[in-house]
């Protein structure tokens, strides 16, 4: 018998019976509408948790030109009350042949935009800004102001997740390559220049050369305070080839460097150290001409002075781990948690939708026995019977499937609207939840298919 003509008496059934195909579909329908909508639920929760660890800066450091470390002598020196013998103290115990704190090589311009692509390629680096920066006189008609200029790379939005472009856009990776003549505003130095109003496709003026502003930036955390002489917004961001042209030098400054978990940072701190002393062939007895910073370092540094940051930051060595370790991959952890508790728990409404189809099915082999028997006596096979209850119950699966999606995506905006959660929907877990209806349907439909083509025939035929 052609498949058609199994579908089609497939169908007739399910019309005949419309309650008991309603009510199956409306419970599988329940069960997916749940996965749909808890996936999402906790897809955003992690993504939302993933955010604001990157939006704090803990998944970045920074290398900067030049190291201005300085050697054990001074560092005692500079410490109230030190203790009499320092180098057997152990909080003020240094290895000698650690190169990152040999006496410092002060300023120096050896960091160049291959050692920021060669940090690219690293395993483990998520996105690189290579960058120039230096404090020049801005003018916007009758307006100045003395911000930093800072040429970066198109990538630096990847990186800053704690900025919010509040007019225009940032500069394309296109325009990075022209080395076109536009800029970027920081918040404060918008208000410095143009104060409350709009300054995108205004013109500004530095050292004689026009820039076209194409946006603006501001802080969206309460961790990136915004006010004159903040590094991030009070700053003027060019391309790092047209910075380059102004400044009139190619050697980098700084490059940030974001990671793609926060908890790599200690492990990449060592690597990228390693991979640029290796570049700038300094030998194990020189000291580094660059700097490796993480947010932990930066969290120390605050109301410590250089000196006694340095000297903690360099002989804790679990501080690093303490600070960005544990607790992002703790957040990081508990998001994801969170995501598959919600995804096991729809699950169990699934897998209840699934055993109702089972339930359903073995009902109607119970009261069309009959029916099978005359289909059997006419010269159906068995595996045509098991045929016709399989695709009833592939039928009444996808069609759950197909209204659960529906339902779980107007669920899931009705969640992030009412309760202003983070919700976070892609087509492959659609997709997914999809294909677990309809794998549920037939395996659940199986066992009750099978037992309709094992009845035979003359028993099926006397059954009442």
């Amino acid at each position: 018998m052609p498949l058609r003509v199994s579908s089609s008496i497939a169908l007739r059934s399910l019309r005949r019976n419309r309650l008991q195909s309603v009510l199956t579909i409306l419970s599988l329908m329940i069960g997916v509408a749940t996965v749909v909508a808890m996936v999402a639920v906790g897809s955003g929760a992690e993504r939302s948790i993933t955010n604001q660890v990157h939006a704090a800066g803990m998944n970045i450091l920074v290398v900067s030109s030049g190291n201005f470390n300085a050697p054990r002598p001074w560092l005692s020196s500079q410490i109230e009350d030190p203790p009499a013998n320092p180098v057997d103290n152990p909080a003020f115990r240094i290895e000698r042949d650690d190169p990152d704190i040999l006496p410092g090589m002060g300023s120096a311009t050896t960091l160049s935009s291959a050692d920021a692509a060669a940090i690219a390629s690293l395993p483990g680096v998520q996105a690189v800004s290579a960058s120039i920066a230096e404090n020049l006189a801005v003018k916007a008609g009758s307006s100045s102001w003395i911000p930093q200029i800072r040429g970066e790379q198109a990538t630096l939005p990847m990186i800053r997740r704690a900025w919010d472009v509040v007019h225009g856009r940032f500069f394309t990776a296109q325009e990075e390559t022209q080395s076109a003549s536009v800029a970027v505003l920081g918040s404060v130095a918008a208000r410095g220049l143009f104060g409350e109003v709009n300054p995108v496709n205004a013109q500004i003026t530095i050292r004689g050369e026009s820039f076209r502003v194409v946006g603006v930036i501001a802080s969206s955390s309460w961790l990136v305070p915004a006010s004159p002489g903040d590094g991030q917004f009070d700053a003027v961001y060019l391309p790092l080839g047209a910075a380059e042209k102004l400044l009139g030098r190619s050697y980098l400054d700084t490059i940030t460097v974001s990671t793609v978990s926060a908890g790599d940072v200690t492990k990449l701190t060592s690597v990228v150290s390693a991979e640029l002393r290796k570049r700038h062939q300094l030998s194990k007895a020189t000291a580094s001409d660059f700097t490796v910073n993480s947010q932990a370092d930066r969290i120390v540094a605050r109301g410590l002075r250089g000196d006694l940051t340095k000297a903690i930051t360099n002989n804790v060595a679990s501080l690093d781990q303490v600070t960005l370790a544990q607790l992002s991959r703790t957040l990081e952890n508990t998001g994801r948690t969170m995501s598959y508790l919600l995804a096991s728990i729809a699950g169990v409404s699934l897998v209840v939708g699934g055993i109702g189809i089972m339930n359903v099915m073995m009902l109607a082999v119970t009261d069309r026995t009959h029916e099978i028997g005359i289909r059997r006596a006419v010269g159906a096979q068995s595996f045509e019977v098991m045929q016709q209850f399989l695709i009833e119950a592939t039928v009444l699966s996808a069609g759950g499937g197909l209204l659960g999606i529906a339902l779980g995506i107007v669920a899931s905006a009705v969640i992030g609207h009412m309760v202003h959660w983070a919700v976070e929907l892609t087509w492959i877990s659609i997709a997914e939840t999809f294909a677990i209806s309809a794998a549920i349907g037939i395996l659940f439909g199986f066992y009750p298919a099978r037992q309709a083509a094992r009845v035979v025939p003359m028993t099926a035929l006397r059954y009442e």
